[in-house]
């Protein structure tokens, strides 16, 4: 690894791996060096051996090269494209559906089998291409909830969605924030009273987010702290989450989630 940031390399490719880190711990996605990964994370270097590791990251990757596609942007890392597939921005705005329905059918047809036409079901229903999406929108359909190993399906939905927080307390490597947990009633998804959580801001010194204090807004994805949320971002990330909620919920006949949960 180069001891400094290479100012030649995209600034979106630390940002992408911020959000890599958490799940890419669980093995849910990308190499499995999580070591490495977060060693890039926390020091911002940034470099070709860090684009290799984010390249293989097969979940993010159709999204990221549709993003850019659509944006006339030529680089999937760049900062732009990151922040509007794991937070949302206007650049999710406008994205032909065809083209949509086209990359879920190269990347997720395989995957999802016989289950494939539950899935396209939301594609003419208001779906960008977001994080939410792949999670409430894919994850059913291709097993991503019903490998036992991964826990409870409702425990999986609220890790892997990114979700926004406050920070009330920072105590080491450890932060408590309040945010809004997923709930189930049998029918509903939907997002349940704030409560305190606590998350982890560093792991044996290493932080992916510098010098946090007590009233930021932060992304959290898992148990992790990945990002500090701009009003605006935190605006984003609020929009294109309930958006999906609402499909999830009510525009589409057949529901991944309510099928798992039961």
């Amino acid at each position: 690894m180069r001891s400094m940031p290479d100012p030649n390399m995209p600034s979106g490719l630390r940002m992408f791996t911020r959000y890599a880190y958490p799940p890419n711990l669980r093995g849910y996605c990308g190499p499995p060096d999580h070591g490495m990964l977060l060693e890039y994370g926390s020091s911002g270097v940034v470099d070709p051996g860090l684009l290799e590791m984010a390249k293989s990251f097969t979940g993010p990757w159709p999204y990221l090269t549709l993003i850019a596609a659509a944006s006339g942007i030529a680089d999937p890392f760049d900062r732009r494209v990151v922040e509007a597939y794991w937070i949302g921005s206007s650049l999710l705005e406008g994205i032909d559906v065809s083209a949509f329905g086209d990359k879920l059918d190269d990347s997720f047809r395989g995957r999802a089998g016989s289950r494939w036409a539950q899935l396209t079901e939301a594609i003419p229903q208001g779906i960008v291409p977001h994080h939410a999406f792949h999670v409430f929108g894919v994850y059913p359909w291709v097993g991503l909830l019903t490998e036992s190993e991964r826990g409870e399906p409702l425990e999986v939905l609220q890790g892997c969605r990114i979700r926004w927080g406050r920070v009330v307390e920072l105590s080491g490597d450890s932060v408590v924030v309040r945010s809004r947990p997923l709930t189930w009633d049998g029918k509903v998804l939907a997002l349940g009273p704030s409560r305190l959580e606590t998350a982890r801001q560093a792991a044996n010194g290493r932080s992916l987010v510098e010098d946090l204090a007590t009233g930021d807004w932060v992304a959290l994805h898992w148990d992790w702290v990945c990002d500090r949320l701009t009003d605006r971002q935190l605006g984003d990330l609020r929009r294109y989450s309930l958006l999906q909620l609402e499909i999830t919920n009510k525009r589409v006949a057949h529901s991944g989630p309510a099928l798992i949960l039961g």
